[in-house]
């Protein structure tokens, strides 16, 4: 039988050791109201711990040698830990072999394939910073990525899907097709000297297998020696992130940001020995990367890829065939998952929990994936990338309000304040304002850019989340929206999520979008993109019926010139436009109304605001 304590203070649980044969501690929510003002500190007699990445799965290895570490079902690959490690080991000293060194950067592009984790901490091992580049990215963006943190190599397959990545290298690095592996001069990359390919032999670049066999018993003594010097507060892992505007920005994240945050993470859910991830996320995103690879380093779970691109039946049939007790998940890949027709043809009963975050989580799609999917133990994680990144976290056992309604309450060792935006005082419990987080998880700083830092980052040592949210008595927040996407509508404070959330409420409606557009008269106008369940008919009048007496500011009205088959709905001010695009890349069909914005591109994180 598991058992929960709760200390007087607020969010401060005791914690158990965790032993290979007994199951993890049942984490409680708070009971008693402490809170009196909107701040709180997570506190928690459980230490920070003060080890590496690589040092984190050398323990596990240690401790659960013949436990299944990753499962890459696509690939048809399965490492336990002890296997882990020795490749990682063996890639280490490849990489030290190859004459990259303690600090230089190494860029990880691709999808979710098992030498993404093998690299990531084959390069913290070596003491070597893992970028993590977004495997979309096209030729000006990665460029871009690459000189901005001075990439000294990089990894990757040479395609996938219609993603040519050799390709793309070759068309800013010409001079890779004359030079020998490992020594490429190139003008527009004049930092990268190394490339390593995953699954081909290609002029100029190094194949897997090379790293593999490249590292000597002289590179293995070396690789133990430099442990001794790695020091936890070390850079080990830039992420990039973008908002509304400018380019992306690389949060740069250490080892002890991390490690702690995946330990927490796995503390606050109560990890054990018996835990299987259906981890469908990227990699590439801090979600999969600390959430994934390094929690399973910290707590000895398996991570179960169920494909290389995302596929939501593809993570049915991982959660059934190999019995997957923890589902991960962004809230459109559950809404994808509850959206297969065959469903209930899948058994899930083994998965006991699951995290949803990565963006807004509509209350409706919470409550179908508890009751449809039977995740009872579904909680809702909040964080930035900047914040390593979780900082918000339900609890197992919260009710359903709570799951639905709150992103749980702030994780151990962090501290949380609500302030006004502009005067930045305290607010009054309860009151909405900006968030700002303090402690053990903020990042070390934007990657050479000084100024963007100190935006964000106060003094203080306060981070800025740019949302607004409240807290309530018991420490629960509620998140309202982004301050940047706050839309003020004849000088009334408007919130997306707000929008949003009640949209997903229609029976008809699988997605919802809303955004802000400029109006002379206005100021700024409500936009929402609806993207309507499969087989789903939906007019002007069914929205306009459904939202008179709910939602006052926004009554819709057919747009007679426009006609289109596919059923995404755009309802521009009092129009409602049928679209014939998916809802992540807006395309606006011709009328009287255009928009600003370059609709060949899909949609950052954060970018809602849109001009006409």
């Amino acid at each position: 039988m598991q058992h929960c304590r709760v200390s007087l203070s607020f969010c401060s649980f005791a914690i158990w050791s965790k032993m290979a044969s007994t199951p993890g501690p049942t984490i409680c929510p708070p009971t008693i109201p402490t809170l009196t003002t909107s701040y709180a500190h997570g506190t928690s007699s459980k230490s920070l711990l003060f080890s590496t990445v690589g040092g984190s799965l050398q323990a596990s290895a240690e401790r659960f040698p013949d436990r299944e570490a990753v499962v890459f079902l696509q690939e048809g690959v399965r490492k336990t830990f002890s296997q882990l490690q020795q490749d990682v080991e063996q890639a280490a000293a490849g990489l030290l072999a190859l004459g990259l060194k303690r600090g230089d950067r190494l860029g990880m592009w691709g999808p979710n394939t098992y030498e993404w984790v093998l690299f990531q901490f084959a390069s913290a091992k070596a003491g070597i910073i893992l970028v993590s580049v977004n495997p979309a990215y096209q030729v000006q963006e990665l460029e871009f990525a690459l000189r901005k943190v001075g990439c000294n190599a990089i990894v990757c397959p040479t395609q996938f899907k219609t993603q040519k990545y050799c390709d793309m290298l070759r068309q800013i690095c010409p001079e890779m097709d004359t030079a020998s592996p490992g020594s490429v001069k190139s003008a527009r990359l004049p930092d990268l000297h190394t490339v390593i390919v995953t699954d081909s032999r290609q002029p100029g670049m190094y194949h897997l297998e090379d790293v593999m066999q490249a590292g000597s018993s002289q590179h293995i003594q070396q690789l133990e020696e430099l442990q001794k010097k790695l020091s936890f507060d070390d850079p080990i892992n830039i992420q990039f992130t973008s908002g509304t505007t400018g380019n992306p920005k690389g949060a740069t994240l250490s080892h002890h940001n991390i490690v702690n945050n995946a330990y927490l993470i796995g503390m606050r859910l109560g990890y054990d020995w018996r835990v299987r991830v259906c981890l469908p996320v990227p990699l590439y995103h801090c979600f999969g990367s600390v959430g994934g690879g390094i929690v399973m380093a910290t707590h000895g779970i398996t991570l179960v890829s169920p494909s290389t691109g995302y596929d939501g039946r593809a993570n049915l049939a991982a959660i059934e065939s190999e019995r997957c007790t923890f589902v991960y998940g962004t809230p459109t890949m559950y809404i994808d998952m509850l959206g297969q027709p065959d469903l209930a043809k899948f058994d899930l009963s083994s998965v006991e929990g699951g995290i949803m975050a990565g963006s807004p989580c509509p209350p409706e799609i919470v409550k179908k994936v508890i009751s449809t999917m039977g995740i009872k133990e579904l909680v809702i994680a909040y964080g930035t990338t900047e914040n390593s990144p979780v900082t918000f976290c339900g609890f197992p056992t919260d009710n359903l309000e709570r799951k639905s309604e709150t992103v749980g309450c702030i994780t151990s060792h962090l501290e949380v304040k609500v302030v006004d935006p502009g005067s930045g005082q305290l607010m009054p419990l309860g009151i909405s304002g900006e968030l700002m987080i303090r402690g053990y998880c903020v990042m070390l700083e934007y990657w050479g850019d000084v100024a963007k830092t100190d935006e964000c980052i106060t003094k203080d040592r306060w981070y800025k989340t740019g949302d607004i949210a409240s807290l309530d008595k018991y420490g629960f927040c509620r998140i309202e929206g982004r301050i940047k996407d706050m839309i003020i509508r004849g000088g009334e404070n408007i919130y997306p999520a707000e929008i949003e959330q009640f949209l997903h409420t229609h029976p008809k409606v699988q997605e919802a979008q809303v955004i802000g557009i400029k109006d002379e008269r206005m100021g700024e106008e409500v936009c929402a993109c609806l993207k309507l369940k499969a087989g789903q008919d939906c007019s002007a009048e069914d929205i306009k019926a459904y939202c008179k007496g709910k939602k006052k500011q926004y009554i819709f009205f057919p747009l007679s010139d426009c006609s289109f088959q596919d059923p995404t709905l755009l309802i521009v001010r009092d129009k409602l436009v049928l679209m014939n695009s998916p809802l992540h890349k807006l395309y606006v069909p011709r009328g009287p109304q255009s928009l600003s914005r370059d609709t060949s591109k899909p949609f950052r994180n954060g970018e809602r605001k849109l001009s006409y």
